[in-house]
């Protein structure tokens, strides 16, 4: 927990904006991190400084060649971040659009015939890509189904459908809908034991802001980032792509180099914006290891990251102080079940006789704001096999604290007892 070295928690709120209230409604609790996580404020900053910027990139001229070089830190910073030594980082449209680039390519320039491989567990920015893509090209889309129980999905699962001919692979690291982890190098080497030359790309787009991403560690092809959702701004998408991926036919102009990927001008503060993010990290981990060594401190604060975001589910599931939390509720119920290892800062549930979207509205009324994810093409793959129509997803991230726990179970305990 922050709260055990003083003024830390403090300290991590003061470097974002809204943190305690909206403003367009006012006072706020922000459980709503899976739809778009707080902003950072020195992201806002170099984005409007950046904004006002005339020049252009690749340039005679010293704007252009400092445009270049936060462009260039840019890369490093991202590849340190993710911990990949090798391949290379691009921008674009927003981690969808990525994903769906990566995947197409891969499906286009992959042997013919044979198959493509995801899970039901997967978000449609990698799951819809991989079944068009799979039609487009001729090849079998394989569906692993993921396990109602526990939220997620496992090697094993991947390992009964696997071929010798599966030609790509997608796989989700964290569910945004049961908020459930997801085992990526275990699924990558049980893939690669079976056809060594697939393409594998990892929507890592829930994941990426409770930290612990390490690319070399997976053995894939492709990585995909939305910013917005690990504290920077809406507008672009980061990937990381393999020396491999990189080189497969693609998209792109005519006598540029093979592994070029990005169309056009790139924003700048789409980069730089992410370089604030990769500082962060380092500042925050700085807080719980003595090491200058910038990798270190990104993995230190992903450990505590991790433990907050830990302890502040911990007791919203089973309480803290003389608060109940939702497991002793009776009409309550937890998607991916309540003692639940693979939890990453999110919570599912439904109030038996209450609609998701009255909770969710109940919620609001209490300064609190959560989110509705319903059986339709984003959500429905998760929730139709339940037997759901929706749920209320109440979405933490490192910022949030003890007392906001405390505050929502006081309003959940009005709303469902």
């Amino acid at each position: 927990m922050f709260d055990t070295k003083p003024g830390l928690m403090q300290g991590i709120r003061d470097r974002f904006a809204h943190v305690t209230s909206c403003p367009f409604t006012g006072d706020r609790i922000f459980f709503e991190n899976a739809g778009g996580a707080l902003t950072l404020n020195s992201v806002v900053d170099v984005s409007a400084k950046l904004a006002a910027i005339p020049d252009n990139q690749g340039r005679d001229n010293p704007a252009s060649v400092e445009l270049m070089r936060m462009i260039a830190k840019a890369r490093d910073d991202a590849k340190l971040f993710l911990n990949a030594s090798g391949g290379q980082v691009i921008v674009g449209e927003s981690g969808t659009e990525l994903l769906f680039r990566m995947i197409s390519v891969a499906a286009m320039s992959s042997s013919d015939g044979g198959n493509i491989i995801g899970s039901t567990l997967e978000h449609p920015a990698s799951r819809s890509a991989a079944v068009k893509w799979a039609e487009r090209t001729g090849k079998r889309y394989i569906s692993v189904k993921h396990n109602n129980e526990t939220g997620s999905v496992d090697a094993a699962d991947y390992a009964n459908l696997l071929t010798a001919n599966t030609r790509v692979a997608t796989i989700v690291q964290t569910s945004p809908v049961t908020g459930m982890g997801v085992d990526v190098k275990a699924i990558s080497r049980t893939i690669r034991a079976v056809s060594p030359k697939c393409i594998i790309i990892v929507d890592g787009i829930q994941h990426a802001a409770h930290g612990g991403l390490d690319v070399d560690d997976y053995k894939i092809d492709g990585y995909a980032i939305s910013p917005y959702k690990v504290f920077s701004r809406h507008g672009y998408g980061v990937a990381w792509l393999s020396d491999r991926l990189a080189n497969l036919p693609h998209n792109n102009l005519v006598g540029a180099p093979d592994d070029q990927w990005e169309l056009g001008t790139r924003d700048t503060a789409s980069y730089a914006t992410f370089s604030e993010v990769v500082e962060y990290f380092e500042w925050l981990g700085g807080q719980f290891t003595s090491s200058k060594d910038r990798r270190k401190r990104i993995e230190a604060a992903s450990t505590a990251i991790h433990a907050h975001e830990e302890a502040l589910t911990e007791a919203m599931l089973h309480g803290t102080g003389n608060l109940k939390g939702l497991a002793d509720m009776a009409r309550v119920s937890i998607i991916g079940g309540v003692d639940n290892p693979r939890r990453e800062g999110l919570v599912s549930l439904n109030v038996e006789g209450l609609p998701a979207e009255k909770v969710v509205a109940s919620l609001h009324e209490h300064g609190i704001r959560v989110h509705t994810r319903k059986a339709d093409h984003y959500s429905g793959n998760i929730l139709e096999p339940l037997g759901l129509p929706s749920c209320v997803r109440v979405s933490l991230c490192h910022y949030n604290s003890m007392e906001e726990v405390t505050r929502f179970l006081t309003a959940m305990q009005e709303i469902a007892e």
